[in-house]
């Protein structure tokens, strides 16, 4: 099992390299944010993994002349309130719910929850750690519970949100303000760059894993059956819960928390909190975020080293995903955790932090 659950650090080495400056690091101008990068670093460690693609890219620069007008997508904007309304009628329910209803409530949240934190993100968009066949399947399984588009479209919108973070080929470009990172880019039709740097992306390893295909083809089913009608028949059907708290509660009212959890990341945690580890970039620490997304809110460390499988660098704290992987890890279910080594992690916060690692 120590094969299995050894941490992979063949890069660490390079990266002190780096970290303590005998490589140069580039600094470009994008818009406004002055973006430091490890070149070293980033190549070593895109290399281990076999990709690039959510890694910033200097680059890209914003078209001039006016921006496209905002389109808005109305079916959306409907299903979205609908929905939101619904969560807020499943609040009410809760008094009158069964303890047993609620524990499954809540245990469908850690579920679907895992299938976007430890699958979609972790896993599969950024090849942080190795999986095998049974732990992706219940990943998927979990991800189709979550729904928030199957995996395939979620890890090429992540891709394409790393490498072009706040420009106008950021899917939910923080600078267009909360609301716009938060839901609002899912209430209007995407800016064409977003469409246009999506279309580029190597996706290949995606494409190369069955299971993952194999949920893009039956997706709406799964939707259907993990999401909503599993979560509102267990509670009717085994402890004789009424069948609309069955619905409003471990189903509608778990969906709607689960999105906002996610929506948090991009919102609250590209505006609110420190910048330990880089300054130069608009991503921050958010333990709150962190509590609600399952380790998800150390924003400002994972953006800076995204090739991290615990997207922090203190472990299991406020990170139910790191304990999760590591458990899973325990159990022979996956292998080669990436971990950033703390003598780098130190460099770095020597270099572009904010500073703020000192009082904290």
């Amino acid at each position: 099992k120590n094969v299995h659950c050894r941490l992979s650090k063949e890069f660490s080495s390079a990266s002190s390299t780096t970290a303590v400056g005998t490589v140069t690091s580039r600094v470009t101008r994008n818009g406004d944010a002055v973006m430091e990068k490890d070149l070293l670093n980033h190549e070593d460690l895109a290399g281990d993994r076999g990709m690039i693609d959510d890694i910033f890219d200097e680059t890209y620069r914003e078209k001039e002349g006016p921006k496209p007008p905002m389109r808005y997508v109305w079916r959306n904007i409907i299903l979205m309130s609908l929905l939101h309304l619904g969560g807020i009628f499943g609040l009410t329910l809760i008094p009158s719910a069964k303890i047993q209803t609620l524990a499954w409530a809540v245990l469908c949240f850690l579920v679907s929850a895992l299938g976007i934190t430890a699958g979609s993100h972790r896993l599969w968009s950024h090849r942080s750690y190795k999986a095998t066949l049974p732990l992706r399947i219940f990943l998927t399984i979990a991800n189709s519970m979550a729904f928030q588009n199957d995996i395939y479209e979620w890890v090429r919108d992540h891709r394409v949100h790393h490498k072009f973070s706040e420009t106008d080929a950021d899917p939910h470009n923080a600078m267009r303000g909360f609301f716009f990172s938060h839901i609002g880019w899912l209430l209007v039709r995407k800016h064409p760059d977003v469409i246009e740097k999506g279309q580029k992306l190597d996706l290949s390893d995606i494409k190369a894993d069955k299971v993952v295909m194999f949920q893009r083809r039956y997706y709406k089913p799964s939707v259907v059956l993990l999401c909503f009608t599993l979560p509102t028949v267990v509670p009717w059907y085994f402890w004789d819960e009424s069948i609309v708290i069955s619905f409003f509660i471990p189903a509608i009212l778990r969906y709607t928390i689960g999105l906002n959890a996610t929506w948090l990341v991009n919102s609250a945690a590209h505006m609110f909190g420190n910048r330990p580890y880089d300054q130069h970039i608009n991503p921050r620490e958010n333990p709150l975020v962190s509590l609600g997304a399952l380790g998800e809110g150390f924003h400002n460390y994972h953006h800076t080293f995204p090739y991290d499988y615990s997207t922090s660098e203190f472990g299991w704290r406020f990170n139910l995903t790191t304990a999760f992987i590591d458990l899973m890890c325990l159990l022979g279910l996956a292998s080669d955790r990436k971990k950033v080594s703390k003598e780098v992690i130190l460099a770095r916060k020597m270099r572009t932090g904010d500073g703020s690692h000192k009082s904290g």
